[in-house]
């Protein structure tokens, strides 16, 4: 990543454990936060990976996780669906992104699912994401579970069985990192 040599040592330790995650061929395993299980959910990945981080106050769900970095007043609301936008400007290595309507849910606030941001890769200066899910793309190839994946404000899977509409809603950097 082209960013990343630019990063605390503990973002890019952060990153580091991560992407080690992505070695292991763990599939997306809904309400799972523990590698030994063969799979995590988003959320889980995200709670998993910052609390071997040592930050020990992380939220489990990404509606919580979305609340405690919106309390923390690390947030940065996003409206355009342009990666190339100004609400992007302060985006950066480690911090969680945000999306709703991945599914439809009864949570308040509806926040449906959640990456770690890892930056603009060397080579094709395109943004990637780190995180588990049920479907995004890595260089326009669909892939599942635990793996890096294109960063898009816009999801190009196809709607989901509950005709939910997945929408990015912005993110924050990681309370007390």
């Amino acid at each position: 990543m082209e960013e990343f040599a630019q990063q605390p040592p503990q973002v890019q330790a952060l990153i580091e454990a991560a992407l080690a995650l992505t070695r292991q061929n763990l599939t997306y395993t809904y309400s799972s936060a523990d590698p030994a299980n063969g799979g995590m959910d988003c959320s889980g990945f995200i709670y998993y990976v910052l609390n071997q981080a040592g930050l020990k106050d992380v939220p489990r769900d990404a509606s919580g996780q979305y609340s405690w970095v919106r309390k923390a007043e690390n947030f940065h609301a996003v409206i355009s669906r342009r990666l190339d936008g100004f609400e992007l400007d302060e985006l950066k290595p480690g911090d969680l992104l945000f999306w709703s309507g991945t599914y439809n849910t009864d949570r308040d606030p509806p926040v449906t699912h959640t990456m770690l941001y890892l930056g603009r890769e060397k080579e094709t200066g395109n943004r990637v994401m780190v995180g588990s899910t049920d479907g995004r793309t890595y260089h326009g190839i669909e892939r599942w579970g635990v793996s890096v994946f294109d960063f898009k404000p816009v999801s190009s899977a196809s709607p989901s069985p509950s005709n939910a509409t997945p929408r990015f809603i912005g993110y924050g950097s990681i309370p007390g990192l």
